[in-house]
């Protein structure tokens, strides 16, 4: 469909309080051409142009997941999943993951952390249109201390030389983001703790350097809070958990945080569609604890942006929404999720045509049944899912 006129209940543009009620969005060779009322629109655009009247919907940016691994199962073992798989195989699991992604209403997803480069090859298989699924950023290998967090990757790194190459191979292959596991993670057996670092800030220092040299940014997996801290000195783009842990418990630092905001981290706090569970299996104190974090970080002025972690134990592919129920369950207005989703994660990611719906953008859209601004579970109802242009889901 090379052109099409979208008629709908309600237009949110982006950021999420721009709204054209009655409205209606105009697509020509892939880009937004026009956005307005559906009487200007109606009158304006040729009546050869086809029409796609959507009553009773809202049309809206594309959503996007701002930390996924396509190469991960959800299982309650994917290290094994991973290093055991058969590389065609696993390719084929990760193209149905993506097409999961894409029928939730997610247009762009950026990928953290896979095997082999996998995330390239499915990207350019999407992006030239012979494999349905939503836009990729990828970080392929990320960057790990020997015997580090999620090291079967292939990014393990010691030396200054070591973390030059990594970075070279990963730009060279077609990264579009450097990963780096500053801190420890709960999924690798026999790992750093979670809130111990895998590198020095003068290395973290380092990676921010040689990655700029290739043109790229570095998310940061930081659980610690020194680790934070020496995220954010060194000038990465985003702080991927940020949970603010330690040997003796959870220890919040508002200096930081305000160096977050300073610098214009982006914090993608990476909560899965399941979150009730994951909330009964902290423990009362401990959810509370962690809900009172986020609204300090949230009243400081950072930037929260949409992520699941798709992929490890429990995140499943397709349960984007409960991720934003999530937020919503703290207090977040539902204009704050979805710019979560949209316009901040854009501009998080580095991406400047999409997130919003203005004449010259990619069209990346979504069209929900009902309206999302007054019950945010609508965003689960997807009618209709446009990628550059291209309705892909009805």
């Amino acid at each position: 469909m090379n052109e099409v006129l979208i008629t709908a209940d309600l237009v949110i543009a982006g950021p999420a309080n721009q709204l054209t009620v009655d409205g209606a969005v105009l697509i020509e060779s892939g880009v937004v051409a026009a956005v307005g009322t559906a009487a200007e629109l109606e009158a304006s655009v040729d009546t050869q142009v086809p029409r796609l009247r959507c009553p009773g919907a809202t049309v809206l940016p594309g959503m996007m997941d701002c930390h996924v691994h396509l190469a991960f199962d959800a299982g309650s073992d994917p290290v094994s999943a991973v290093t055991n798989a058969d590389p065609g195989e696993l390719s084929t699991a990760m193209a149905k993951r993506a097409q999961q992604l894409l029928a939730a209403g997610v247009t762009t997803v950026r990928d953290l952390g896979d095997r082999d480069g996998l995330t390239v090859a499915l990207r350019s298989s999407i992006d030239s249109g012979a494999t349905l699924g939503p836009r990729i950023v990828a970080a392929t290998a990320p960057l790990t201390s020997h015997g580090g967090h999620c090291g079967f990757l292939g990014g393990e790194v010691t030396t200054d030389d070591d973390i030059r190459a990594q970075i070279a191979h990963n730009a060279a292959i077609g990264a579009d983001v450097i990963k780096v596991m500053a801190s420890g993670g709960a999924l690798t057996p026999n790992g750093p703790r979670m809130w111990e670092a895998q590198f020095t800030p003068r290395q973290l220092r380092l990676i921010v350097d040689e990655a700029a040299l290739h043109g790229l940014g570095v998310a940061a997996h930081a659980h610690g809070t020194e680790t934070i801290g020496h995220c954010v000195a060194a000038g990465v783009r985003t702080i991927e958990h940020c949970s603010w842990r330690t040997a003796e418990g959870i220890v919040y630092d508002p200096t930081i945080t305000q160096q977050i905001v300073d610098n214009n981290v982006s914090v993608c706090r990476c909560v899965s569609g399941d979150w009730q569970l994951f909330l009964e299996q902290m423990g009362p104190e401990r959810a509370k604890a962690m809900a009172a974090l986020i609204q300090e970080m949230r009243g400081a002025g950072v930037q929260f942006i949409a992520g699941t972690d798709a992929g490890v134990p429990g995140a499943r592919f397709g349960d984007y929404v409960g991720m934003l129920e999530f937020f919503s369950s703290l207090g977040f207005e539902h204009t704050e999720i979805l710019d979560m989703a949209t316009v901040n994660a854009a501009r998080a990611l580095g991406l400047d045509d999409v997130g919003v719906l203005v004449p010259g953008m990619r069209a990346d859209l979504v069209v929900v049944d009902g309206n999302p601004l007054t019950e945010l579970g609508v965003l689960r109802q997807i009618r209709h899912v446009f990628t550059a242009g291209r309705l892909v889901t009805r």
